[in-house]
């Protein structure tokens, strides 16, 4: 037996991901509540501010392919630890001194950040069984969710004790944990391994080979991901995904300040409940999929996201249930979507491509998301546009990711 696996399981692993899951947001996330004292140390202007926490998500979106082509030459084991590293490199970078180095720091970050996004998809389809795969990509998500929400909380107890260039090298734990856990799980010979890895568990159950009539296996075409129809709906939906949740963190404190007439530190701490909200609908998707499948799940999903624009629309007081609702959505909604990329990978190289594809084009239009939100209420001067901008995504979310998980249910996809 493999000694990443226990019962034909790789828990080992497992712990691994979902460490890494703690590092592929919170870090970042943590930024946002200090972004005003580190603004006046500084002196960096309103626009300068902004970058701070939108300049990760461009990183996602321009860094992707080229995360995507390091991953196919390194290898997935490899190129993890990379981004445990690099996102390491970064967090220390970006305490260590001026606005120069605050963005050098942001931006390594976020680099390193783009191949754990693209890489760890990879190694759940190659590694994880397919009836567990649901369930492994809800912890994955949840981690993230999770860290977004202790160091969105304790950042600013934190800066209070030492500073906000301290509060900030502190999440480096996270980083030390996550290459801890992951040298545990796969350990320093196969973590160091340049160039494809065999599957964790060896049962050649996770690879789609095509044979002939004599038993022999046949040279597979390439997948291209950009004509497979399926993929197209998925980039459309996760693009709804980001867009309706970048919109919404970066706004809804604002919102709940001046439709429910909330004091700023009331609004922030309460619009928490959108990144708690989001651990049970990562967590409760891939358990309620199994039994009712994927399709009907998503449109729970869906139905969830669209309420919470809409409720703030028609019913702003109400804003408790519609924060609530929307967070379990977005938990769920990038979880189902995950899901469905493993499920459609015809292959380990496929997923990486599918992955890129489709978190490319989602964070490209997920970053202009908070400023163009803000530009509607600009030159309204009200609420109600701005968030029928972000109805609209979840409208395309929840139109696209239905059908795309239609077909990528209902039938193998071909290869081209």
């Amino acid at each position: 037996m493999n000694r990443l696996t226990r019962n034909g399981f790789p828990w080992t692993l497992v712990v691994g991901i979902v460490f890494i899951g703690f590092i592929l947001r919170g870090p970042l996330v943590a930024v946002a509540p200090i972004t005003g004292q580190i603004s006046e140390d500084l002196s960096m202007t309103a626009a300068q501010a902004g970058l701070l926490t939108s300049l990760p998500v461009l990183c996602f979106a321009l860094i992707t392919p080229f995360a995507s082509l390091f991953v196919g030459k390194a290898g997935a084991n490899f190129a993890t630890t990379v981004a445990i590293i690099g996102v390491g490199i970064g967090s220390i970078v970006r305490s260590a001194g001026g606005v120069e180095a605050t963005f050098t720091g942001t931006i390594i970050m976020g680099a390193f950040i783009t191949i754990g996004n693209v890489v760890i998809p990879v190694i759940i389809r190659r590694d994880v069984p397919t009836e567990r795969v649901g369930i492994v990509t809800g912890a994955y998500t949840s981690a993230m969710n999770v860290s977004s929400m202790i160091t969105s909380l304790a950042t600013v107890p934190l800066a209070v004790l030492f500073g906000w260039r301290g509060a900030l090298l502190a999440w480096l734990g996270f980083v030390v944990l996550a290459a801890a856990a992951w040298l545990v799980a796969v350990g320093p010979k196969r973590a160091l391994h340049w160039g494809p890895v065999r599957p964790a568990i060896e049962t050649g159950a996770f690879e789609t080979v095509a044979i002939d009539t004599r038993g022999i296996p046949l040279a597979a075409p390439e997948p291209r991901t950009w004509r497979n129809l399926s993929a197209i709906l998925l980039a459309l939906a996760f693009a709804g995904q980001a867009f309706s949740y970048y919109g919404l963190t970066a706004w809804f404190p604002t919102i709940l300040e001046q439709e429910v007439g909330y004091t700023a530190a009331a609004a922030g701490t309460s619009s928490s409940i959108f990144q708690i909200a989001a651990v049970v609908g990562a967590l409760g998707v891939p358990l309620i999929s199994q039994r009712i499948g994927i399709p009907k799940t998503f449109i729970g999903v869906a139905v969830l996201w669209i309420s919470f624009p809409l409720g703030m629309i028609l019913a702003p007081e109400a804003w408790l249930a519609w924060g609530f609702f929307g967070g379990v959505a977005q938990g769920g909604g990038i979880t189902i979507v995950f899901m469905l990329i493993v499920q459609l990978s015809l292959s380990g190289t496929h997923a990486r491509r599918l992955s890129a594809m489709i978190q490319g084009v989602g964070y490209a239009l997920g970053a202009t998301a908070p400023t163009l939100v803000g530009a509607v209420h600009d030159a309204t001067g009200a609420w109600t546009l701005p968030i029928g901008v972000v109805l609209v995504a979840t409208l395309v979310f929840s139109g696209a990711g239905l059908a795309g998980a239609l077909r990528a249910t209902g039938k193998r996809p071909r290869a081209t």
